[in-house]
């Protein structure tokens, strides 16, 4: 088995994989939303988890910060361990005033910087993409639980302090709504897999504004968005078995 999950066996992870940066949000959904959650891994403090969420099996997979680290995790999550749907969770910074703190943004799209995509050998530029399939359940789950959120395209970045301040403007000028760092990665690997990817967002900063949430909202607030995720998850069970 991978080396960096090094889990024991491919049964130990769910086909349903929910991917925050941090380790430590992982933790905290295991012991907040999980039933029965096992400790699958911690090699490098990168944490995973497996237990159930209204009767359904659902690991959750620390993947650190940026695209080689989450190409690493969602590369051996789906080639070793069969994983079908990869659902990133995670902050993003905004680029619309209007997006406050805690705001939900589903990636739609993930526009990149980043050079990830040479390694499939395309002779343009690859447009990422979430998988259709988890984004028609998570509508379906938002309208179930009354957890609403934006919809649109984000970019990936590979620098996260850029020596130009004004560098975001030229992203917003077309329309993107703000930044990450690692779902164009989790959406190349999986559609060259032949997988389903969806990245959901808190908004933990605000790049018109100012205003920024603190290391411990970061780790452990953002509920609505792992509950949305879950739900998510429970979605793509059910159809699974039907």
């Amino acid at each position: 088995m991978s080396t960096h999950i090094n889990a024991a066996n491919v049964g130990d992870i769910a086909e349903t994989v929910l991917l925050p940066g941090d380790p430590l949000r992982a933790k905290f959904i295991a012991e907040n939303f999980l039933e029965n959650a096992g400790c699958y891994t911690d090699v490098r403090n990168m944490l995973g988890f497996t237990g159930t969420y209204k009767g359904v099996p659902v690991s959750v997979q620390g993947t650190g910060m940026g695209m080689p680290s989450m190409g690493i995790y969602s590369y051996e999550l789906i080639h070793e361990y069969k994983c079908k749907n990869l659902i990133r969770i995670g902050t993003a910074g905004a680029f619309l005033e209007d997006l406050d703190l805690g705001k939900i943004v589903v990636a739609v799209g993930a526009s990149t910087d980043s050079n990830f995509a040479h390694t499939y050998k395309l002779n343009g530029t690859y447009a990422p993409t979430a998988s259709y399939e988890l984004l028609s359940k998570v509508r379906d789950a938002s309208d179930a639980t009354g957890i609403e959120f934006a919809a649109g395209n984000l970019v990936s970045c590979d620098v996260f302090y850029e020596s130009d301040p004004d560098w975001w403007k030229s992203w917003a000028a077309v329309g993107v709504l703000g930044v990450e760092m690692e779902a164009a990665a989790l959406y190349m690997n999986c559609a060259a897999a032949g997988v389903n990817a969806l990245a959901i967002m808190s908004i933990s900063d605000n790049f018109v504004t100012g205003a920024k949430s603190t290391v411990e909202e970061r780790q452990n607030s953002f509920t609505n968005m792992m509950k949305l995720a879950l739900e998510t998850a429970v979605l793509c069970s059910e159809s699974r078995s039907e």
